[in-house]
């Protein structure tokens, strides 16, 4: 079992830098986590470098803008890493025609990087940013027109590795469930962001553009997602702080709250070995 912590704060003297997912940890696509949010900031005042480290398909201006709606503003963290961010490195290896899955706002990914956007029948690759509509489609809706691209062996990038997200009170699908779909029919896919080692190496590089020299035994990683913070945290061999109150919480909730025994559980059968858990980040 992880070690129970009452307070980020309890890790001070152990870690200089943070990466800390935003979806789950942070907001839940609704409103801000106001606990979450001020643990950040006291890090940073403690001298803590933070880094929120998130798998959203934006670049990381955009997203910036996007949190300052809901009220988390630079004083809560130094930089950002998006996986739309190291998601455009992948864009300019080509292929060069490709077909956008995903909502509008998200076409920014391809500027300057020389690819363009098509149709359907034009395109040599897909863009996926998530589903054109999240809120009444499930990733099934886009089996035949996937099965149409893997039959042209077209591939997949992938800008959002996350399977779900919570939106309030509920799961929403994300671009990492029809990749998912996509490797399952055969296509073959391509992906930056967590648990992929792309994002976190970019994550260090910014911490060190920023500290200097950087040591891996004093960074932590904090987030919620089993396929994603979790696999992609310990692959990548940091330390990681597991909030528990985030998309699996139904696995190991009772009455409202965590039950020890069935989240050690839940992690012994998924092999995760985080070092510490609580809650929610405070």
């Amino acid at each position: 079992m992880p070690r129970s912590i009452p307070a980020l704060s309890a890790l001070y003297a152990d870690y200089d830098v943070v990466l800390c997912d935003v979806w789950g940890v942070l907001h839940n696509g609704v409103a801000a986590f106001p606990a979450a949010r001020q643990a950040l900031a006291e890090a940073r005042k403690a001298g803590k470098t933070v880094i929120l480290l998130t798998n959203s398909p934006r670049l990381s201006a955009s997203v910036v803008e996007q949190l300052a709606v809901l009220d988390i503003f630079s004083e809560s963290y130094d930089a950002i890493v998006t996986s739309g961010d190291v998601t455009r490195t992948l864009v300019v290896e080509g292929p060069r025609k490709l077909f956008h899955l995903g909502p509008k706002r998200d076409t920014g990914l391809t500027e300057g990087t020389g690819a363009s956007l098509v149709g359907e029948a034009e395109a040599e690759g897909i863009l996926c940013t998530g589903l054109f509509d999240d809120e009444t489609e499930t990733p099934e809706d886009y089996r035949d027109m996937l099965v149409g691209f893997q039959k042209r062996g077209a591939p997949l990038i992938c800008a959002n590795p996350d399977l779900v997200v919570t939106r309030g009170n509920r799961l929403i699908p994300c671009a990492g469930a029809l990749a998912a779909l996509y490797e399952e029919i055969g296509g073959e896919t391509r992906i930056a962001g967590k648990p992929h080692t792309p994002i976190y190496e970019a994550a260090i590089e910014n911490a060190r553009s920023l500290l200097g020299n950087v040591d891996k035994a004093r960074v932590l990683a904090i987030g919620d997602g089993m396929p994603t913070d979790v696999k992609g945290a310990l692959g990548y061999g940091l330390d990681l702080l597991f909030i528990a109150e985030g998309i699996h919480a139904a696995d190991y909730t009772v009455d409202g709250k965590v039950d020890e025994a069935s989240l050690d559980r839940f992690l012994t059968e998924r092999n995760a070995e985080p070092k510490y858990w609580m809650p929610d980040l405070a």
